[in-house]
């Protein structure tokens, strides 16, 4: 039972939260923009819209007309502070004040915090998925049944968060799915997951064409060309749709990279390569693309293997690009502000907390699956909850063995953030003997790794050669 001293506690917790808020917001204002964050404020101002990025996120900065980035800085940190909010305070009227408090430090850290200051739709999705999580979670957490009316406002932030980037639906279908349905049984739940994937993936290019009126750019094509590249440079086989000249050439320029595919969509050698896989039709290329797998196994597991370790930040050397949150807006013809010298003080701790291994994807992606089979069992909300958390951050971690084809820790940002909540609210430690096998195998051959190979060029031109 929740009494007197309960709420008051759970006021000022929800105060704190409203204080976390303003305290980021001012600290971060007028939040700091990217090079993909131009280019969606550009389609925003201009009204012209391609699927490079989701459109959806363009369309909602364009409500705000030349407002710059705050407006959607506002959203995102809106949202995300909601999220850990709700959360935090569910968990302290169930007298679990050490776990709200815990919410509240998941939330402060700097290298987190310092990504969601920039405007991007990593950070769109992440502070959206946040606050679905949190509306559910708020009836989860105190054992109660999460009324229709909930579930209906939680489906905004839900589908927002499923178009603002074309891997959601691998975080977002196993989050719902596992959080709506009580059966104990696992195929059901498997079997709607995997349709409510392939529906989402299916209807990404109807609504973001027809729906929200982009036009078509050939981001569809960037995984197949990538692959086949990669799958060509290691077997040399013309069959994967590039000649033996262009391939000799792409080998010699090391065009593919584990880190991205960017080489190969740029100008120079490097396109030129591939400049006959892009003038396919996606169908062809796909149909390529699954036959180069298909004929050499080993080749494509080896250069997705190698893009998956680099993705996971592994075995890779110290200071990995494309790590830390930004000190500075990209550079742009339309002198926004930017953050003021105690942002970038913030911004540095956050580079540096970022290079221990609680910035490698890999030791979250262990911690997950410790936490997953730590939840099962449990038949409270908040063991639901925690499932939900761990199925969502563990399924979009496989999905990048697949489909991914860079290598940016913002991508990351739910997986882990997922995690870490999952386990506040489980409220155990991992145990076992083979979560400390397993951790102590990522850590040693991670440090291992850092302090043995050069350090990798630190700038993104640098990164292309």
């Amino acid at each position: 039972m929740t009494g007197p001293l309960d709420r008051v506690v759970a006021t000022r917790v929800a105060l704190a939260a409203f204080v976390l808020l303003a305290a980021s917001l001012a600290l971060f204002w007028p939040g700091y923009v990217a090079y993909d964050s131009l280019a969606q404020y550009h389609q925003a101002l201009s009204g012209r819209y391609d699927d490079w990025h989701p459109p959806v996120m363009a369309h909602l900065w364009s409500l705000f007309g030349a407002a710059g980035p705050a407006p959607m800085l506002l959203v995102q940190m809106g949202l995300y502070w909601s999220g850990f909010g709700a959360l935090a305070v569910a968990l302290t009227l169930r007298r679990r004040r050490h776990a709200a408090f815990g919410i509240l430090i998941v939330a402060l850290w700097p290298p987190l915090l310092g990504w969601q200051a920039v405007v991007l739709k990593d950070t769109q999705m992440l502070a959206a998925l946040l606050a679905g999580a949190g509306i559910v979670g708020w009836f989860l957490l105190r054992e109660r049944a999460v009324p229709a009316g909930a579930w209906a406002v939680a489906a905004l932030p839900f589908g927002y968060a499923l178009l603002v980037r074309a891997n959601a639906p691998f975080a977002v279908v196993p989050l719902v799915v596992m959080l709506a349905c009580r059966t104990p049984r696992w195929w059901p739940r498997l079997l709607a997951t995997a349709a409510g994937v392939v529906l989402a993936i299916g209807l990404a290019g109807p609504v973001n064409h027809r729906l929200l009126g982009a036009a078509p750019s050939g981001v569809e094509r960037t995984q197949a060309i990538y692959d086949l590249a990669g799958i060509g440079v290691r077997t040399g086989d013309p069959a994967t749709g590039i000649a033996a000249p262009a391939l000799d050439r792409l080998r010699a320029g090391r065009c593919v990279r584990p880190f991205f595919w960017d080489p190969l969509g740029g100008p120079g050698a490097c396109a030129t390569g591939v400049a006959g896989l892009r003038a396919m039709s996606v169908g062809t290329l796909y149909g390529l693309w699954a036959g180069a797998a298909l004929h050499h196994p080993l080749a494509y597991a080896a250069h997705r293997l190698a893009h998956l370790n680099s993705t996971e930040r592994w075995l890779v050397p110290a200071h990995w690009y494309g790590a830390a949150p930004p000190e500075a807006s990209e550079a742009n013809a339309y002198r926004f502000g930017e953050p003021g010298p105690r942002a970038r003080r913030w911004q540095r701790l956050a580079a540096w907390l970022i290079e221990t291994p609680l910035g490698w994807p890999i030791l979250w992606v262990v911690l997950g699956v410790a936490g997953f089979v730590a939840a099962l069992p449990g038949e409270s909300g908040g063991a639901r909850l925690a499932t939900a958390l761990f199925a969502s951050a563990l399924a979009q971690e496989a999905s990048f063995a697949v489909v991914s084809i860079a290598s940016d820790l913002r991508y990351h940002l739910w997986s882990m953030t997922a995690v870490a909540i999952g386990w506040v609210v489980l409220g155990r430690r991992p145990r076992g003997w083979a979560i400390g096998i397993a951790l102590l195998m990522v850590l040693a051959a991670g440090t291992a790794a850092r302090l043995i190979l050069p350090v990798a060029p630190q700038t993104y031109a640098g990164m292309l050669g």
